[in-house]
């Protein structure tokens, strides 16, 4: 007799789209970089937990309008301005053991327009409980060479990439 099981059948990548996102590089006066410890839905098979804020394009917004958005939804904050984007879009690949269960199932990964935001408010303008869905357990400022210890090894190259791009931001600022 054949047995059934409950384990789901290997999905492609090839045959699933990028999910179009955005993320945020917030960028304080001290020139420190925010990350939030996010609260995990699936397990991404590593102990790193810390990122940016990044989120999903809805239908008819634009990647800046997402950016805003996604900084509200994630930090409870809209105290910031655009001070740069990525030249390019970025993408990642899902590890394979995630691919058709992170994401909701219906993508390979991301395809990411970043965008570098100075942080115009303080410390206690920021309410990473102020969504329904709240993503971040907690919430901290490094420096920007310490992002690449904290993000999960299948983001790790996007990372790179936007401490080479957005470095020049990432500097005390007068005054």
């Amino acid at each position: 007799m054949p047995r059934h099981s409950d384990k789901k059948e290997p999905v492609a990548p090839e045959t699933l789209p990028y999910r179009p996102c955005v993320g945020i590089m917030l960028i304080n006066r001290e020139g420190l970089v925010w990350v939030g410890n996010r609260i995990q839905e699936v397990d991404t098979g590593s102990t790193l937990t810390w990122q940016m804020p990044q989120g999903g394009i809805d239908e008819g917004e634009s990647p800046e309008e997402a950016a805003r958005r996604e900084l509200m939804e994630e930090t409870g904050t809209d105290k910031a301005q655009i001070v740069g984007e990525t030249k390019d879009w970025l993408t990642y690949e899902l590890p394979p053991h995630l691919v058709g269960i992170a994401l909701k199932g219906k993508y390979r990964g991301q395809k990411q327009k970043w965008f570098a935001m100075r942080f115009t408010g303080e410390d206690s303008d920021i309410d990473i409980a102020a969504d329904d869905h709240q993503e971040f357990s907690e919430w901290t400022w490094v420096p920007i060479e310490e992002l690449l210890e904290l993000i999960v090894p299948f983001k790790r190259s996007v990372y790179e990439r936007l401490v080479r791009e957005f470095a020049p931001f990432a500097v005390p600022q007068e005054g």
